[in-house]
C-alpha cells in the first residue's frame, strides 16, 4: 500500500487481503468484520484497493444522502450495466442527474394511482389461478406465482394495451425468462437484449398512433423531456424500460415470496392482516388510493419483511473525492461497501433482529420512542437520491395484492426446513416455496 493512502486516518480491520464481490463469501467476510472491528472497518483487497464497511446508521446516511456527489456506483454493477445498458440503476453523473429529472414524474401519486385497475386485473387472474389449484389438491410454487404476477402486472403497467397485441399474441410471453431464470448470467443478457426489437417496433407503433396512447409507463417515457426540452432517444428509451421491467418486477415478487411464506408461519400476524384487509377492502370496489393508506399493518409487516429480506443485500459505492467520516478519512478509489442485509440484522440496532416482528415499524411505537421515521437504521430501497423511484408502486401492488388475495385464500407450509437465501446481485430464497392454498371461509 501506498505512503499516501498510509497517512490516513483508517478504520480498524482484518490485515489479512479479502476479496469482495457480489456473493456469500462476502456476507461471511463482512459480518465477520462488524463482530470483530465493529460498523465502520476498513478491509484490504486485491490489488491493493481499500475498501470500508460501514454498517454505522449515521454514516451510511452521511455517504448515502449528504455527501453522495462525492459517489460514483461502485463494484458490482458490471453484470447489471451488461442486462441493463446504462439505464437509472446504473448510470452516474449527467446522464444519471437527467434521466432521474425525466422519469420522476412517471412515478408520481397520481399517476401511479392511474394504474389501480391493472393491479386489480392481475390479482384477479392470480385469484383464479389459486382456486383452480385448490379444487385439484395441489400445491402453489409461491415463489414462481408471485414472479410471474410481479412480471405481469409490470408489463401491463409499462405497454398497456400492446402487451396483448404486441408481446403475448403468440400465446407466449418473451419477457418469462425473467421470472424464471434468477442467474443474471450471459445467456440472460443475450435474451435481454435480443428483445430491444420487439421494443422498438411497440415504440415505432405508439409515434405513429400518438393520438391513441395507453396511460401507461411507455407513454409517459416517450412524452418525458429534459430541462432542454429534448426527449429520450431510442437507446436511452430501450435502456430505462429494460431497467423499469427488470427492476420493477423483482422487488415485488421476491418481497410477496417471503410475504407468503412468512404469514404461513405466523399465524397471529396473519389473522391482524386479515382483518385489516377486509375491513378496509371488503370487496374491489373499495380498492381506492385512501383506502390503501389506511392500511398501516399491511405497511408494517411489508416494511418488516423487507427489513429482513431487502432485495437488494449489499450496495456498493466508490468515492471519487476526498470525504471524512467523524474519525476516519475516505480518500478517492475506496469502495463502499453497504449492506442493507447485514444492518437490518445487527442486534445493537434491532433487537432480537431475526424475528419476525411487524409492530416494530408501528410509528406510534417509534414516536414514544422518539425515532423520526427516516432516521431508522433502515434502507431496502437506498436513500437519498437514488432511493428507488418505484418504491410508493411497489407497496401500492403489494397491498392491492394482499388486500384482494389474503381474504380468499389460506396458504400452509409443506416443508418444515427453512428455504434459505440464495445471495447474487438480488437476494432470493435459495429454494422455491412451496405452499398449500385453502379458500378461506370468513
Amino acid at each position: 500500500m501506498s505512503e499516501a493512502l498510509t497517512a490516513f486516518r483508517r478504520p480498524p480491520g482484518p490485515e489479512p487481503v479479502a476479496e469482495l464481490g457480489v456473493n456469500p463469501e462476502t456476507l461471511d467476510t463482512l459480518l465477520g468484520v462488524r463482530d470483530e472491528f465493529g460498523d465502520i472497518a476498513c478491509v484490504n483487497q486485491r490489488g491493493g484497493r481499500l475498501a470500508y464497511f460501514i454498517n454505522d446508521p449515521a454514516a451510511v446516511r452521511r455517504i448515502l444522502v449528504r455527501r453522495h456527489a462525492r459517489y460514483v456506483k461502485g463494484p458490482g454493477f458490471e453484470r447489471v450495466k451488461m442486462l441493463l445498458g446504462n439505464g437509472l440503476i446504473v448510470s452516474d453523473g449527467a446522464v444519471w442527474r437527467r434521466s432521474r429529472t425525466m422519469i420522476q414524474p412517471s412515478f408520481s401519486r397520481q399517476n401511479v394511482h392511474r394504474l389501480l385497475k391493472v393491479m386489480v386485473q392481475c390479482c384477479d387472474r392470480r385469484a383464479v389461478r389459486w382456486a383452480q389449484a385448490v379444487e385439484q389438491d395441489e400445491v402453489v410454487n409461491i415463489t414462481a406465482e408471485m414472479s410471474d404476477f410481479a412480471l405481469e402486472l409490470i408489463l401491463i403497467s409499462t405497454f398497456g394495451d400492446d402487451y396483448e397485441s404486441m408481446i403475448t399474441v403468440d400465446g407466449e410471453n418473451p419477457f418469462a425468462f425473467l421470472a424464471s431464470n434468477s442467474t443474471r448470467d450471459l445467456s440472460v443478457v443475450l435474451k435481454a437484449r435480443n428483445l430491444r426489437n420487439l421494443l422498438l417496433e411497440i415504440i415505432t407503433k405508439r409515434r405513429a398512433n400518438s393520438d391513441s396512447r395507453s396511460v401507461d409507463f411507455l407513454s409517459m417515457y416517450m412524452d418525458a423531456t429534459d430541462r432542454k426540452g429534448v426527449a429520450f432517444k431510442d437507446s436511452e428509451l430501450l435502456d430505462e424500460l429494460i431497467t423499469l421491467i427488470v427492476a420493477g418486477f423483482e422487488t415485488s415478487a421476491n418481497t410477496l415470496n417471503w410475504v407468503w411464506y412468512l404469514l404461513a408461519g405466523h399465524p397471529q400476524v396473519e389473522k391482524r392482516l386479515l382483518n385489516e384487509c377486509t375491513n378496509i377492502m371488503p370487496n374491489v370496489s373499495a380498492v381506492n388510493p385512501d383506502a390503501l393508506a389506511e392500511m398501516t399493518y399491511a405497511q408494517q409487516v411489508l416494511e418488516e419483511v423487507l427489513r429482513l429480506y431487502p432485495p437488494v443485500w449489499l450496495f456498493t459505492r466508490r468515492s471519487q473525492a476526498d470525504d471524512e467520516l467523524d474519525e476516519f478519512d475516505i480518500p478517492p478509489g475506496t469502495d463502499i461497501y453497504l449492506s442493507p442485509y447485514i444492518l437490518h440484522r445487527t442486534a445493537h440496532h434491532w433487537p432480537d433482529p431475526d424475528r419476525f416482528d411487524p409492530d416494530r415499524f408501528d410509528l406510534e411505537r417509534l414516536a414514544l420512542k422518539s425515532v423520526a421515521k427516516n432516521d431508522r437504521p433502515y434502507f431496502p430501497f437506498s436513500l437519498g437520491p437514488r432511493r428507488c423511484l418505484g418504491e410508493y408502486f411497489s407497496f401500492l401492488e403489494m397491498k392491492v395484492h394482499l388486500g384482494l388475495l389474503l381474504p380468499g385464500f389460506r396458504m400452509m407450509r409443506v416443508r418444515r426446513e427453512d428455504p434459505g437465501i440464495e445471495l447474487a446481485i438480488n437476494l432470493r430464497s435459495a429454494s422455491d416455496i412451496l405452499l398449500k392454498p385453502e379458500v378461506r371461509t370468513l
